[in-house]
């Protein structure tokens, strides 16, 4: 494929004397760069019928498309929880009130590892149900800590950016790169709320039910959600069980999910903190000596950023050689450009072995 001029490499430019010298005396302008547009739905296939693209999921997208495998999962252990536990109800030692609801109760409080000591298995049989359902029941927890809650709480996000711009007209895109900017502080801020609400209703219904003072019933609290669980103090009545089986598992998961926006917002600050030293600091000969990538004694915009990237740590030296390998497969003509005809080849010409 000739190149006639307008297409230029991603990462070697050469440069002409001639034009260089024709434009010495001439005012300097200003280089434009052309923001690359979202890639099109629709595109001419090579018989000239439409083809269209996969949408891209979104993160969001993605989230939702988990999440509803999370409560099928759930249904499932505790399902088969609450009849192993029940099955072997004899054999568990404790305090009991209703057979299948102290089977589902300490399914739960496997679960999330709170073990109040209150229902203890008694057999052997039964204290090896109980090591497979914590080990499993730990794995379930990690599940829907990174997948189910992260979409409720990007549910909740939507609704805090509208409540906080309610006199404000915000549209759906503005909601979403304020979203976007500032995420985790808004995920933080509203797993936050969950968790004081948990504090709050576990507190009341503690001391209204339970019949407990409001230190032992906020210490209960703390022990639980914690998963501390001493078992000097808790749900001993049908109806506070019946409320700890909903409670204790969206308590202990909100706390998880706590802790590791915290550790996010951590990490997210340090990042943008290399990003201002990055950006702020002088740019020196030794800097574009490491920019140079093709070696042609000059750093042009996409060598310049590509520096950049890999100062702030957004990308690295491996992510940049899987990029240029693809590059290279898709340049069929070895030009050092891509165009319509490039792609249309590779495409066409049978996969590599």
């Amino acid at each position: 494929m000739a190149s006639n001029g307008t297409g230029q490499s991603l990462l070697v430019r050469t440069v002409d004397p001639t034009h260089q010298m024709k434009n010495a005396n001439a005012p300097p302008k200003r280089r434009g760069f052309r923001r690359c547009k979202s890639a099109p739905l629709v595109v001419p296939d090579m018989n000239g019928k439409n083809e269209k693209l996969p949408f891209p999921e979104s993160t969001f997208w993605m989230l939702h498309k988990n999440f509803k495998w999370v409560p099928l999962y759930l249904a499932v252990y505790l399902i088969l929880g609450t009849i192993c536990f029940f099955l072997v109800e004899k054999q568990i030692e404790g305090k009991k009130t209703n057979a299948i609801l102290d089977a589902l109760y300490f399914c739960i409080v496997t679960m999330t590892t709170v073990g109040y000591g209150d229902l203890v298995p008694g057999t052997t049989l039964s204290k090896l149900l109980a090591c497979a359902f914590v080990f499993s029941g730990m794995a379930l927890g990690g599940l829907i800590v990174s997948k189910g809650v992260d979409y409720l709480v990007e549910k909740q996000e939507i609704l805090l950016v509208k409540a906080l711009h309610m006199n404000q007209k915000v549209g759906p895109s503005d909601i979403l790169k304020e979203i976007e900017i500032n995420k985790s502080k808004y995920k933080f801020l509203v797993v936050t709320i969950l968790l004081l609400v948990q504090f709050f209703t576990g507190t009341i219904f503690l001391i209204v039910v339970e019949k407990m003072s409001f230190v032992d019933a906020f210490y209960c609290v703390c022990t639980t959600i914690t998963t501390l669980g001493y078992g000097d103090q808790s749900f001993k009545s049908t109806m506070g069980r019946s409320f700890a089986i909903f409670w204790i598992l969206s308590s202990t998961i909100c706390l998880a999910q706590f802790f590791l926006y915290v550790a996010e917002i951590n990490a997210q600050e340090r990042q943008r903190a290399l990003v201002d030293w990055v950006l702020n600091r002088k740019v020196t000969n030794l800097d574009l000596e490491a920019a140079d990538i093709d070696d042609d004694g000059v750093v042009n915009a996409a060598e310049f950023v590509i520096y950049k990237l890999k100062e702030m740590e957004k990308i690295n030296q491996e992510d940049i050689n899987l990029v240029m390998k693809e590059f290279e497969e898709l340049d069929v003509d070895q030009s050092g450009t891509l165009s319509a005809s490039d792609i249309n080849l590779a495409q066409s010409s049978p996969p590599k072995m």
